[in-house]
């Protein structure tokens, strides 16, 4: 069992403070959920854990197996078994998906050990029938030309491939219709196990009816403010933020501005 622990996270950028204080513990086995409305710190919450440098932490802790994430390069914490499906993925000329994937698997496994090709290509050719990818996006550069559609299933094809310890999905389901949707959610329930754990940032309910979180987490202001069950998203679906601010008497202004790059 792998377990991701944020303790008392606080994290700045630009001298501004973004999260004020946000504890979380997630193991594998679990699927967990945060939503809030936009400029809570969701996707600081993403970046911080996977060492994006342009993000401070000012105090706090965050532990992955018992190892400070701190001490750990970017490439270190993929190696050990951390993933990030972002939300706006980069498009990289001259590198094809192919390349990058068996690059990223290779990079997990001892250096006298890599995947061999046959292996790859049957793994690549099952995960990418799970997603319903014709065979010519593997060949292509990674995510050069793809839809918005296709750049977020080219990242849960990465997921299968890679096979994490524990994957964050920041906002997987931003600019999906509800066949797109379906499809990426397959992808990630394939992965459920014991040995994997996946933590979803999202604003919308109707990913959580494909992919059923055991826990939702509620941010606002920085830190999460309020933990429960998948009837959580539903209230929130029901009766919107504002209603959950005046039932925890919490003095937060909720506004549409995005107040933090990157969310």
């Amino acid at each position: 069992m792998t377990t991701l622990e944020v303790k008392d996270l606080h994290v700045a950028i630009d001298n501004q403070e973004i999260l004020k204080g946000v504890n979380l513990v997630m193991k594998t086995g679990e699927v967990h959920a945060i939503m809030g409305p936009n400029g809570t710190g969701k996707s600081t919450l993403s970046q911080v854990i996977m060492g994006h440098p342009a993000y401070r932490i000012t105090s706090g802790e965050i532990y992955f197996d018992g190892q400070n994430l701190a001490d750990m390069a970017v490439d270190a914490r993929a190696r050990a078994g951390l993933f990030l499906a972002m939300q706006y993925p980069a498009e990289i000329q001259g590198v094809t998906n192919i390349e990058f994937m068996r690059a990223a698997i290779n990079a997990r496994r001892p250096e006298d050990d890599p995947i061999s090709v046959m292996d790859f290509i049957k793994k690549l050719d099952e995960k990418s029938a799970i997603l319903s990818m014709p065979e010519e996006m593997s060949a292509r550069y990674l995510n050069e030309g793809f839809s918005g559609g296709e750049k977020k299933r080219n990242e849960i094809l990465q997921l299968l491939m890679i096979e994490p310890k524990i994957a964050i999905l920041d906002e997987i389901d931003s600019g999906l219709d509800i066949d797109a949707l379906k499809v990426v959610a397959r992808g990630v329930n394939e992965m459920k196990s014991p040995d994997f754990g996946v933590l979803m940032i999202t604003h919308y309910q109707r990913l959580l009816d494909y992919i059923v979180p055991d826990f939702v987490h509620v941010m606002m202001d920085g830190r999460i403010v309020k933990t429960g069950g998948p009837q959580l998203a539903k209230k929130l679906e029901a009766e919107g933020y504002a209603g959950l601010r005046d039932e925890l008497g919490l003095d937060i202004v909720l506004t549409d501005e995005n107040v933090d790059a990157g969310l």
